[in-house]
């Protein structure tokens, strides 16, 4: 009951704070973007051809996605941030920690609201870029739901690696570094991906090993995959290969196991960082 009612507090909380309106103009920005850019592209190259009409919505719409995955990336660590830290600061956390209420419950309950949070705003944002893309080219992405549900998932990750931060250092410092982190992995997710083009398998290992550690990238790279055709991955050349936009496999069920146990971990740091630290 105890981490439901902080859930509850916290989407409310979430709802109220001014990151959610610079969210709200942001995403509206970009679609307002996209469906001109989609249009344009339609009426600038009318004359393709139905398999690389689709080549073009799905590089494009992999871009967008990539953008809208940024503006979630952004939302959730700049709200986690002020979840723990700022509450601690602010003596807000003492008084409600004076009641029998475990550390514990409160941390799990601002992780389901805040995951809650990021969860709707993919959903809402996807599905909305989604229509633009069908309006505009007539292309529908092959799995939507697997792909806003992976994109749901970096969010997770990376607002579970914000709260560890928060529970340590300042709210802006762990807002920056989570972004920070999300960015530097997904720079070495495609280093990676040209050292795979480029047969070079220590360059290819970056990418790997970033993808272990932090499993933004490799969750943003099964989305991609999600949302492609898949007539285009069969017929990819090698100049395609290592092409940020594109991805030429799914995720492994082994990937997805590991995702939710590197959550559980940092989860649990997070808890350990939490009831050691002085109100």
């Amino acid at each position: 009951m105890i981490v439901l009612t902080m859930a509850a507090l916290t989407l409310r909380e979430a709802a109220r704070r001014k990151v959610l309106r610079a969210l709200a103009v942001m995403t509206f920005v970009l679609l307002g973007l996209s469906a001109w850019g989609f249009y344009r592209l339609d009426a600038e190259f009318g004359g393709l051809t139905s398999g690389e009409a689709r080549l073009a919505a799905s590089i494009v719409l992999n871009l967008v996605m990539f953008g809208l995955s940024l503006i979630a990336a952004l939302g959730t660590a700049f709200l986690a941030g002020p979840t723990l830290a700022g509450e601690i600061e602010s003596g807000a956390a003492l008084a409600m920690l004076a009641r029998p209420v475990r550390r514990g419950s409160v941390l799990v309950g601002k992780w389901l609201g805040l995951a809650v949070f990021g969860s709707g705003f993919v959903a809402v944002a996807g599905l909305a870029q989604f229509l633009i893309v069908w309006i505009t080219m007539d292309y529908w992405p092959p799995a939507p739901a697997t792909g806003l549900a992976l994109l749901a998932a970096q969010t997770t990750a990376l607002l579970t690696l914000g709260l560890l931060l928060s529970a340590v250092i300042s709210p802006m410092a762990s807002g920056i570094v989570s972004v920070g982190l999300f960015g530097a992995t997904w720079i070495a997710g495609v280093v990676g991906g040209v050292g795979h083009a480029l047969d070079n398998e220590s360059v290819e290992r970056i990418g790997a090993v970033s993808r272990v550690l932090l499993p933004t990238d490799g969750l943003w790279r099964g989305a991609m995959n999600a949302f492609q055709d898949p007539a285009i991955l069969m017929n990819l050349g090698p100049g395609m290969q290592g092409h940020p936009f594109m991805s030429d496999s799914s995720l492994t069920w082994t990937y997805l196991a590991w995702t939710a146990v590197w959550v559980a971990l940092v989860l649990g740091l997070a808890g350990l960082a939490f009831r050691r630290r002085d109100l």
